[in-house]
């Protein structure tokens, strides 16, 4: 009995340590989608939306990203491309 009950916690700790929270990919943006200007890598500020990491020049553009995440997500999306 005890060794069934030991292959079982065996088992689930298995189980527990395969499953891992899906990671958001930074999409490596340069320019703020919002107001259009270059990001400072030291002082850029993050969103994550729909597991992708978005990267802003300051907390109010976030607020308006929030806004219409839609038509910040197609400008970035551009600018991935021109590069």
């Amino acid at each position: 009995m005890k060794k069934v009950f030991l292959v079982l916690v065996i088992i689930g700790f298995s189980l527990l340590i395969g499953i891992r929270p899906g990671m958001a990919e930074n999409v490596g943006n340069k320019v703020c989608p919002v107001t259009g200007e270059k990001i400072v890598e030291n002082a850029k500020e993050t969103y994550e939306h729909e597991g992708k990491i978005y990267n802003f020049c300051c907390p109010m553009c976030i607020d308006d990203f929030k806004n219409n995440p839609e038509k910040y997500v197609e400008k970035v999306e551009k600018e991935q491309v021109s590069y």
